[in-house]
């Protein structure tokens, strides 16, 4: 049972069991602080948000990187979080008690990292910061979190201003190591990311059915290097792709001249026929550039929009492309793609013009004869 102990003159000790059995005290000055202390306390257990206050002197760093380790992550997010938490976070708030950081510590942290990061970086360090204070208040470790109204920078919009023509894709494929050629074609022609593409194998292809199945990707595990991986971006990157006839057809030639990885089976691979790495093979791909006069701008992700331009020019829908390019939500193609819906635009104003000039035409009032 809760009670107060009159301590000396004027201290008043405030004791209660915690809903572990444990007697626990707090001792304050007056004794209306105490009550109002038992009261907050008996409340808390009563609706099941009892907080132990020894819980919250543990700090950010200790408990973040206990958070850290327990998350379900794909190899490269379980990378990219360490590195954000060490370098971004910790220096700033990750000695302070979990339960000691406000909210306004917290907006430091963001304005800080606004001079160092990009807006999109600044609001994915943030999220992890989010992510570490909510387990946190479910562990029952603070009673609410201190990242409430935290002001973020804007970001830039994200849509792609420059996309590849057909001509360009040709003038690359050209240009590029001939082993790299049905590569080229094939992430055109697809729009497979450059881990998927990478980590293309040939029990994934149906030549029969002309369907591709994206389920894994080649990516760099930490200690072991590159490796054939089942982690792919999100769950909707998971998913069954037509195969049109063409980059089938080349894909087929590519492999009588070049045969799979022996013991991956990955199509592609690079001229030691090993799998193949993003970095050196950025630097042929950039040298192809170069060789094809294509502009500075171009990286081997902008196969994967050329295919998304290609859709929406065909009069592909927008959950159309969002499923093709296995993106998480249609927001993120609108917010990437959107402008190049632009002749939906025209289809709304004709739509709506037809019905009501129609219509207007029809009511018309005839003119009387002699007026």
């Amino acid at each position: 049972m809760a009670h107060i102990e009159k301590r000396g003159r004027s201290r008043y000790r405030a004791r209660y069991r915690d809903p572990s059995g444990l007697e626990r005290s707090r001792t304050f000055a007056r004794r209306t602080d105490a009550e109002r202390f038992l009261t907050g306390i008996e409340h808390s257990m009563l609706v099941g948000g009892y907080v132990d206050p020894r819980s919250g002197r543990v700090t950010f760093r200790v408990y973040a990187e206990e958070w850290r380790l327990r998350q379900v992550h794909a190899l490269g997010t379980v990378k990219s979080v360490e590195q954000q938490l060490r370098l971004h976070v910790y220096p700033a708030i990750g000695d302070r008690p979990i339960a000691a950081i406000r909210r306004s510590e917290i907006q430091s942290l963001v304005q800080h990292l606004v001079p160092v990061l990009g807006p999109g970086t600044v609001g994915v360090v943030y999220g992890r910061v989010v992510s570490v204070f909510r387990d946190a208040v479910r562990d029952r470790m603070i009673p609410t979190s201190p990242c409430i109204d935290v002001q973020l920078p804007m970001k830039k919009p994200s849509s792609i201003l420059d996309v590849l023509s057909t001509e360009e894709v040709m003038a690359l494929a050209g240009a590029i190591s001939p082993r790299y050629k049905a590569l080229i074609i094939a992430a055109a022609g697809t729009g497979l990311r450059p881990g998927e593409v990478f980590g293309l194998c040939v029990n994934r292809v149906d030549f029969l059915r002309r369907t591709l199945r994206v389920d894994q990707q080649l990516s760099r595990v930490p200690g072991k290097g590159v490796a054939l991986v089942g982690q792919l971006k999100t769950k909707s990157s998971y998913r069954s792709l037509p195969l049109p006839g063409y980059v089938a057809d080349v894909i087929a030639a590519h492999l009588s001249q070049w045969p799979a990885h022996a013991k991956l089976g990955l199509v592609f691979t690079n001229a030691r026929g090993a799998p193949i790495q993003e970095s050196p093979f950025a630097s042929a791909f950039s040298t192809a550039c170069a060789k094809a006069h294509l502009p500075s701008w171009v990286t081997p992700h902008d196969l994967r929009h050329y295919f998304a331009s290609l859709l929406i020019r065909s009069g592909s829908s927008v959950k159309v492309v969002q499923a093709r390019l296995g993106h998480a939500s249609a927001k993120t193609t609108l917010d990437v793609y959107g402008h190049l819906f632009s002749d939906e635009e025209d289809r709304t104003r004709a739509a709506i013009d037809s019905e009501f000039g129609g219509s207007a035409a029809s009511s018309r009032p005839e003119q009387a004869v002699g007026d």
